[in-house]
């Protein structure tokens, strides 16, 4: 195993006016390179920052829009709208934190500005360019629906991976199937489930299986991993204690149908095989300390990058799990890879 740094490589840097704790790339976006970021401040106004990347000019240029229901805990993106977004939220209200869950459109038009020349190149935005100084184009999203009805923090907003007008959702206790296909001011429910009763244990993350024609979602529980059948809202599959301390993220394989990998705070990731979970295909302990998300490449997918709040991204290349056998790689080198990149919080 060799490891590689891009020290030299020249930074690029984006600073937020609030801390900020979700990103998530632009799923329905297939020519440019675009990220949303949430901020999270009790005092202030929320935002979702809109972010294209040019990896030629190694330039960020951004357009900010103001997130009117608070805090913004977790962001997903429509993979068949690249303008819809859903955000998991909180706001003060006396002396409790009331969450939610709401579906937004991104908004063009007139009422946009931007700052940076040119604004992702889209002629329905406005042309009139904001000082430099400004962090707000002051125009807020719209708000297409909310998913009403959670008990305690709603976790995360679960588009279906092939464009239906279906969304799952996660609080503390609920699985919820969401019809977001409506005109109204919220979507139906139009099936759910929920955790033993009495149970202690909680939901944290979540991902829909883009396989077995899209009727699976995978959560995480606590240190285990349960896989829910969506017509019958039943457990179908579980991987009891995948990691020794909370499960903080999971992904499918997108090319072998029965591969997940799961990571969590015990520093490990690990890749399984859904149909016998008895034990992990591979476990990797590369990070020093919690690891937070692990995603694979939607076009390589012996890729796997990871992140963790050691501040560190690593891009793992695992070729003995991937759909793509030995000597089919384009490197020379086809040992199992790791390439380190190291980020400052600050």
């Amino acid at each position: 195993s060799t490891e590689r740094t891009m020290e030299d490589d020249a930074p690029v840097i984006y600073g937020l006016e609030f801390q900020g704790r979700t990103l998530a790339a632009r799923a329905a976006e297939t020519d440019e390179i675009h990220f949303l970021v949430g901020t999270q401040s009790l005092k202030s106004e929320n935002q979702i920052h809109l972010l294209q990347f040019d990896d030629e000019s190694n330039y960020i240029e951004k357009l900010v829009f103001l997130h009117s229901a608070g805090e913004v805990w977790s962001l997903s993106t429509s993979p068949a709208d690249k303008d819809l977004l859903a955000t998991c939220h909180s706001h003060v209200s006396g002396s409790k934190l009331d969450y939610g869950a709401t579906i937004w459109r991104i908004p063009t038009g007139d009422s946009v500005g931007y700052i940076g020349s040119p604004a992702f190149h889209n002629p329905h935005l406005q042309s009139t360019r904001l000082p430099s100084s400004s962090s707000v184009a002051g125009a807020y999203l719209q708000e297409v629906c909310t998913l009403p009805g959670h008990q305690g923090q709603v976790k995360c907003v679960l588009w279906h991976p092939g464009g239906d007008p279906q969304t799952v959702s996660l609080d503390d206790q609920h699985i919820k199937l969401w019809d977001v296909n409506t005109a109204g001011p919220s979507a139906t429910v139009t099936s759910q489930s929920e955790l033993e009763s009495r149970s202690l244990h909680t939901f944290y993350a979540g991902k829909w299986n883009p396989h077995q024609s899209c009727n699976q979602v995978a959560t995480a529980v606590d240190t285990s991993v349960k896989g829910w059948d969506l017509r019958n809202m039943e457990v179908c599959w579980s991987v009891e204690n995948a990691h020794q301390e909370q499960v903080r993220d999971m992904d499918f394989n997108p090319n072998k149908q029965y591969y997940l990998i799961t990571c969590g705070d015990d520093c490990s990731i690990k890749f399984w095989d859904i149909r016998n979970t008895g034990k992990p295909l591979q476990s990797r302990r590369e990070h020093s300390h919690w690891v937070w998300c692990a995603r694979y490449n939607h076009f390589h997918d012996q890729l796997v990058l990871s992140s963790s709040s050691d501040s560190h991204v690593i891009l793992s290349s695992v070729p003995s799990l991937s759909s793509e056998p030995y000597g089919h790689a384009d490197d020379e080198d086809e040992d199992e890879t790791k390439y380190c990149v190291c980020c400052v919080c600050v």
